[in-house]
C-alpha cells in the first residue's frame, strides 16, 4: 500500500504563541496510558486549555473562530522536552496536518514526519504576519507547498525550510519507514534468509 505524497497542505490556521513549547505541554504525561493513540486529540494542550475544574480557559484551540484549523503556527524550539511520540500523535488526532514554527526539536520533528505532518521552519516575522492575517480572517486559506518551500495566503507568500531528507520522504510518499518495511516484507524476508538470520 503506497503512502500519500505530501506535496502540499492547505487549510485554515491557528497561532499558538510562545517559544519552547514542550511535549508535556502538548500532551501531559498522565494521558499517555493508552494502548493506542486513538482519542489523544482531546487532550492536546490540556493543561493550558482547562483549569483545575475542567473548565476552558480561553486557549486559541478552543476559540470557535479557529475550529477545524489544520495548520498550527508557533515560535522557536517547538516540541522540545521529552521524546514522546504521543505529542505529534495528539496534534494529528486533534486535526493538525502541518506545523509552521521558527524551529523544532529534532526528535519531535522526526516523529511528525513519520506521521506525514510537515514541520516547516519560517522566519518569526513571516509567522507573525500570517498570524495577524489569520486573526483578521480566521477562514483564511493557507497553503504550505512542501515541494516548492513556500507558504501562500491571499496575495502573499514567504519561504519555508523543510530539510531535504524530510521533504523528499514527504513528497515521494516514503514518510513512514514502518509502512515501507511492511510493504516490502517479502524482500526483507528474502534478505534475512540470504544473511542466515532466519
Amino acid at each position: 500500500m503506497a503512502l500519500a505524497k505530501v506535496t502540499q497542505v492547505a487549510g485554515t490556521g491557528v497561532y499558538v504563541s510562545g517559544s519552547d513549547i514542550d511535549t508535556d505541554r502538548i500532551i501531559p504525561a498522565r494521558f499517555m496510558k493508552c494502548v493506542t493513540f486513538d482519542g489523544l486529540g482531546e487532550y492536546a494542550f490540556y493543561d493550558v486549555r482547562y483549569d483545575k475544574d475542567g473548565k476552558l480557559k480561553g486557549h486559541p484551540l478552543d476559540d470557535p473562530r479557529f475550529k477545524g484549523a489544520s495548520i498550527l503556527l508557533s515560535g522557536t524550539n517547538f516540541g522540545c522536552g521529552s521524546s514522546r511520540e504521543h505529542a505529534p500523535q495528539a496534534l494529528y488526532r486533534f486535526g493538525f496536518r502541518a506545523v509552521i514554527a521558527e524551529s523544532f526539536a529534532e526528535i519531535f520533528f522526526g516523529n511528525c514526519t513519520t506521521l506525514g505532518i510537515p514541520c516547516a521552519v519560517a522566519a518569526g516575522s513571516d509567522i507573525r504576519v500570517l498570524a495577524a492575517e489569520i486573526e483578521r480572517n480566521p477562514q483564511l486559506e493557507v497553503t504550505i507547498d512542501v515541494a516548492a518551500g513556500r507558504v501562500f495566503f491571499e496575495d502573499q507568500e514567504f519561504p519555508i525550510t523543510v530539510p531535504d531528507t524530510a521533504r523528499e520522504a514527504l513528497t515521494t510518499g516514503q514518510w513512514d519507514p514502518i509502512a515501507g518495511l511492511l510493504e516490502n516484507k517479502d524482500a526483507v524476508h528474502q534478505r534475512m534468509t540470504a544473511l542466515g538470520w532466519v
